[in-house]
């Protein structure tokens, strides 16, 4: 007599056993009702009949996917290899139980095939150099194309870009040359400024005699601070101005046909 009334309580308490469920806060379950979708609930405690009713239990928080090794040939045609990491979450936990089969999947080979066609369409230095920019482009596409799976992207970072050896080698050796182009260039541009500044100075030491002389009596002095065996005499400006007016004369005879004052007399 006792055992008739006590199997149907541990089949009723076997039946709240499995009918009670728990959900944490950053949890919702996807309740379906003889196979129609019928609410979305929790967080707390949830009650769901076993065999009439059914539940997924959808993560609401942040996950974090590593996006597997691709290979990508550049618009250059450079083959490498490109892994990055990918940022999301469910924003909506309907469409990513009934229009998906399996979200987190289908996120991956999302990402995967978005990375290899975005990365595809740019050079081998775009890759090195904008990234941000192209992480930007993966994040718009790959969000797009997840929402209506309810699934939010947060963001998408290009981890690693991987060369084989030898486009390491060129890459080096196009830095070198790039480095000897520029150090070529500057000095070209510090010669040019010498030399402009050797041309002012020129023209301000024609212009003005003392000029001239205070630079002959400077070069005099450093030459005397050295340990040279050459002895300099030092003449008087006004001796080398006579000296370049008896070399002038002989010429400005020529021009006028070798005649003197004392000739026209």
């Amino acid at each position: 007599m006792l055992l008739s009334y006590l199997v149907p309580v541990v089949l009723l308490i076997l039946l709240l056993a499995a009918s009670i469920r728990i959900l944490p806060e950053y949890k919702r379950g996807v309740v379906f009702f003889l196979g129609r979708f019928q609410a979305v609930k929790g967080p707390g405690l949830l009650i769901i009949i076993p065999g009439i009713q059914k539940m997924e239990v959808v993560d609401l928080r942040v996950i974090t996917m590593d996006v597997p090794e691709q290979d990508v040939i550049s618009q250059d045609n450079v083959t490498v290899k490109v892994n990055a990491v990918l940022y999301f979450r469910v924003v909506d936990p309907e469409k990513a139980i009934i229009q998906v089969e399996n979200f987190v999947n289908a996120t991956s080979q999302l990402a995967q095939t978005t990375l290899r066609s975005v990365l595809g369409k740019h050079d081998l230095d775009e890759m090195l150099s904008e990234r941000d920019k192209l992480n930007d482009d993966i994040q718009e596409i790959i969000d797009s194309s997840a929402e209506g799976w309810g699934i939010k992207v947060a963001n998408v970072e290009i981890k690693h870009v991987d060369l084989d050896e030898s486009m390491i080698r060129a890459i080096a050796r196009q830095a070198e040359a790039e480095r000897e182009r520029r150090a070529k260039v500057i000095h070209a541009e510090g010669e040019l400024q010498a030399s402009q500044k050797l041309v002012e100075a020129a023209n301000v030491m024609s212009e003005n005699s003392a000029a001239l002389q205070l630079r002959y009596l400077q070069t005099m002095s450093d030459m005397s601070n050295k340990n040279a065996s050459t002895i300099v005499v030092p003449l008087p400006m006004d001796i080398m101005e006579a000296f370049r007016q008896m070399k002038a004369s002989p010429a400005a005879r020529a021009r006028t046909g070798g005649a003197t004052p004392d000739d026209a007399s």
